[in-house]
């Protein structure tokens, strides 16, 4: 009867723990935007997602970084407030995840902007701001 108990009590903190740590660690699903749309980013979508709790935001395998001399990532709140992030291209390679900053209260939007020629390439909205 004891050993029962033992067991019962352990399986319930066991899966009450790992509740919490998956709800820590996730925060929940992953968030797509819509397509990018624009000139030169029009492949593709972005996903907002937790790694434990830094928010991310990454592209899908489809999405095309464009072939410009300067393509950055940039996001926009829900109002209007534009935040200019890291570089898609670096060296060696792509990056095609970024971290957002704790400042950013949420993410209406996702950019690619061209940093060189201070030109908007193409966006993706969320259907409702994350964060």
């Amino acid at each position: 009867m004891k050993t029962n108990r033992f067991v019962s009590i352990f399986a319930l903190s066991a899966i009450l723990t790992t509740s919490a740590l998956f709800a820590a660690t996730n925060k929940g699903e992953e968030h797509p935007t819509g397509r990018f749309h624009g000139a030169k980013a029009n492949t593709g979508m972005a996903i907002h997602y937790y790694v434990g709790d830094k928010s991310m935001i990454k592209v899908t395998p489809d999405f095309k970084v464009p072939d410009t001399p300067a393509p950055t990532w940039r996001v926009v709140d829900s109002k209007g407030t534009v935040y200019t992030l890291d570089a898609f291209k670096i060296k060696g390679g792509e990056k095609r995840q970024v971290m957002i900053p704790d400042y950013v209260r949420d993410i209406a939007k996702v950019q690619v902007y061209c940093a060189w020629a201070e030109v908007l390439l193409g966006e993706a909205n969320f259907t409702k701001a994350v964060k």
